[in-house]
C-alpha cells in the first residue's frame, strides 16, 4: 500500500507520518507534487490553523484540481481537524472562502455563549468523548464505543448540509460539536487521531485497512 500524505505548509506531518508507520505502512510520501495524487492507495490530508490559509496553500501547491480528482474517483481520503474542514464547500473564518467541495455544508464558529448566557471557553482544548450521529459500522470508528475519548483543538467546526453525512459529535460546555464526518469514501476527524494515543492509532489503521 502506498500512503499519500499532502504538504501544503500547514500539516501536523511528522506526528501523521508516524502513526501511519505504527500501522505497518511503509510505503509513505509526503510530498508537495499533486501529480503524485494519483499513484496513491490512500491520501491523508492534515491540517492546522486558520481556513483561509490552508485553501490558499493548497491552492498556491496546485492540489486543489488533484485531490477532487482523487475524490471523484471514489478512492480513500482522509481530511484530519483543517484538512476535514476543507473538505466542506467553505468557511466564514476571516471572510467567506471556498473549500474543496467534497462534502455539501460550511464551517463555522462555535458558538461562544452558553444557554445561560455565559461565555464558552473557546478554543475546544483536550479529550472529549465521541457520540454516533449515524451508524459507525464500515467506518473508520468501527471499532469504538461510544464515549471514546479523543484529543481536539479547534474553534471552528463543520456543519454538513445532510445529516447522513455527520458521523460523530460531542459536547463543548453545552454546544453540540462536529467531531467526524463521511460520505462514500471521504472520511474527516475535526480531533487529532495522530495525537489521540492508541485509540487514534486504531483509527487511523481502520482508514489504511478499507474502512
Amino acid at each position: 500500500m502506498k500512503v499519500f500524505i499532502v504538504d501544503y505548509g500547514l500539516g501536523n506531518l511528522f506526528s501523521v507520518r508516524r502513526a501511519v508507520e505504527v500501522s505497518g505502512v511503509s510505503d509513505i510520501e509526503v510530498g508537495t507534487d499533486p501529480m503524485r495524487l494519483a499513484a496513491a492507495d490512500r491520501v491523508i490530508l492534515p491540517g492546522v490553523g486558520a481556513f483561509k490559509d490552508g485553501m490558499a496553500g493548497l491552492s498556491a501547491a496546485g492540489f486543489v484540481p488533484a485531490i477532487r480528482a482523487y475524490a471523484a474517483a471514489g478512492r480513500p481520503l482522509l481530511g484530519i481537524c483543517l484538512g476535514m474542514q476543507m473538505l466542506l464547500d467553505g468557511s466564514n473564518e476571516f471572510g467567506q472562502t471556498g473549500g474543496l467541495g467534497l462534502i455539501p455544508g460550511r464551517v463555522v464558529a462555535i458558538g461562544r455563549l452558553r444557554a445561560d448566557g455565559t461565555r464558552r471557553k473557546l478554543p475546544s482544548i483536550g479529550w472529549a468523548g465521541l457520540q454516533p450521529a449515524s451508524p459507525w459500522e464500515g467506518s473508520i470508528l468501527c471499532n469504538l464505543s461510544p464515549g471514546t475519548p479523543v484529543y481536539f483543538l479547534h474553534s471552528f467546526h463543520a456543519q454538513p448540509t445532510d445529516p447522513a453525512d455527520l458521523l460523530a459529535s460531542y459536547d463543548h460546555q453545552g454546544a453540540r460539536v462536529t467531531a467526524a464526518v463521511r460520505r462514500g469514501a471521504i472520511t474527516g476527524t475535526q480531533f487529532h487521531p495522530e495525537k489521540s494515543g492508541p485509540v487514534g492509532l486504531g483509527i487511523i489503521a481502520a482508514f489504511l485497512n478499507g474502512a
